[in-house]
């Protein structure tokens, strides 16, 4: 008795084995998926696909163990022809997804018709055994389905260049190479079979061992280099990002009678926000705020075109009229499908007035004696037309006002019920808040905001904030 069941457990020995192989496969394939996924890194489903891939054949495996199965509970063990019919059915649809995470363009469409006529012929076959019917009624249909699927495969890997056309591969040789060990066993195992020749079973675990495992490292490989590529890319954002701040000013000018303070917080690495101040002397200084519709990289370089723009209106700086002028004459030609709003301050203290124009901008803000004006001199955006005019409004200025230039990335944020930050919550803080010096009523002012967000919602614009006080 004890010589039989040796020779039964010798017999499922491989099996037993091997399906736990596959499992163990599976397992890493996942940790690595967890791994991937938690450093945001893309192509991670390729690993989902070969890990249940792994999975189900290794249970598989384990289930056509009568040693495994009578170590099973009653219950589970009733289920086992359904685990096996469904994974004969099963295991190709999900092979076959995870070649399509690997194709291009015409494969691609091809593989995808594969899929749904495997689920077709998966639901046909588990459906007719589940009410009374043989399991194996329709496994000719899906054999022909593997087949097409392989010989896909095959020709497209072997060609280099179907396979550079058509699938998304790194090292065309490691998956050819187990496609091809995979490909001759099972054309092997279905001759032998015709011939009356038995091949032992564990040269096609095997092989498709071989296969699954070079899938992987191709895979391994893509989510490498995707790795390489983002890491490249977070680095030059990083550049990118230091050359932004260095375009601008690096301090706050030396006004008689002004206190300034600027907030400036970009959504991304980079932003569409600029900023600039044009000081004269002592008495007279010019104030301009942009901001470039959309954000990114993009923005960002219609943001240092500004920059350069502006050095050539340094000499009409207290004209707002002219210096608006000048910035769209030069830009005009430069932005292509993209637009940018400005406003333009200027101050003289010595003769107390002020002169403010606006493309397309938030009005600026006054704040005088307990009341908030809103001032609007605004003519179209910058990069509308070749030439268009922006009327200037003179103000009278005095000890104790307090301007606010900002774009619009301070009044948008909204709440969790979908309203707006608002001009109206922007005057409530501002008003909360007269008594603080502009520094401290910026911070104030990005607190409100962040408390007016979602905590799960990040930052959904650029932001930039010029408060002054004239004292």
């Amino acid at each position: 008795m004890e010589d039989q069941v040796l020779a039964m457990l010798r017999d499922q020995l491989a099996d037993i084995i091997l399906g736990t192989v596959f499992l163990f496969i599976a397992s890493q394939m996942w940790g690595a998926c967890s791994i991937a996924g938690i450093r945001r890194q893309s192509g991670i489903r390729i690993f989902i696909w070969l890990g249940i891939w792994s999975a189900i054949y290794g249970i598989g495996l384990l289930a056509q163990s009568p040693a495994v199965v009578a170590a099973l509970p009653l219950s589970i063990q009733r289920s086992v022809p359904y685990v096996t019919t469904g994974i004969g059915y099963l295991t190709l649809v999900v092979g076959l997804c995870a070649f399509l995470e690997l194709s291009l363009g015409v494969v691609r469409l091809l593989i995808t018709i594969l899929i749904f006529a495997g689920m077709a012929v998966a639901l046909a076959g588990i459906g007719w055994f589940v009410f009374g019917g043989s399991g194996g009624k329709f496994i000719p249909y899906n054999t022909l389905i593997a087949v097409c699927g392989l010989l896909i495969l095959v020709t497209v890997v072997a060609v280099k260049k179907l396979s550079d056309r058509f699938m998304v591969l790194l090292n065309r040789r490691v998956l050819a190479i187990g496609i091809l060990v995979f490909a001759v066993e099972a054309l092997w195992g279905n001759l032998s079979r015709n011939l009356h020749y038995q091949t032992p079973r564990v040269l096609g675990h095997l092989a498709f061992a071989v296969f699954l495992l070079s899938f992987a490292f191709v895979a391994m490989q893509m989510i490498s280099a995707n790795e390489r590529r983002l890491l490249s890319i977070e680095n030059e954002l990083e550049v990118a990002r230091q050359l932004q701040f260095s375009i601008l000013p690096t301090s706050i000018p030396e006004v008689r009678n002004v206190r300034i303070a600027v907030t400036y917080r970009p959504m991304t690495a980079v932003a569409g926000d600029f900023y600039e101040f044009i000081p004269v002397d002592r008495n007279q200084v010019g104030f301009l705020v942009a901001d470039v519709t959309g954000h990114g990289v993009p923005a960002a370089l219609i943001a240092s075109m500004i920059k350069v723009a502006t050095q050539s209106v340094v000499a009409c700086a207290h004209d707002p009229r002219e210096v608006l002028r000048g910035l769209n004459r030069i830009l005009f030609r430069q932005l292509h499908e993209q637009l940018v709003s400005a406003a333009y301050l200027w101050l003289d203290t010595e003769n107390r007035k002020a002169l403010y124009s606006a493309a397309g901008h938030p009005p600026l803000l006054r704040w005088r004696e307990g009341k908030l004006e809103r001032i609007e001199s605004n003519g179209l955006l910058l990069g509308v037309i070749p030439d268009p005019d922006y009327p200037v409004c003179e103000l009278p200025i005095r000890c104790g006002d307090r301007f606010l230039l900002y774009t619009d990335g301070v009044i948008e944020p909204e709440n969790s019920s979908g309203d707006s930050f608002g001009d109206r919550k922007l005057e409530q803080v501002v008003r909360n808040n007269q008594s603080l010096p502009p520094s401290e009523l910026s911070d104030q002012l990005l607190s409100e905001i962040r408390l007016w967000q979602p905590a799960s919602l990040a930052q959904q614009d650029d932001i930039t904030l010029i408060v002054i006080d004239v004292v």
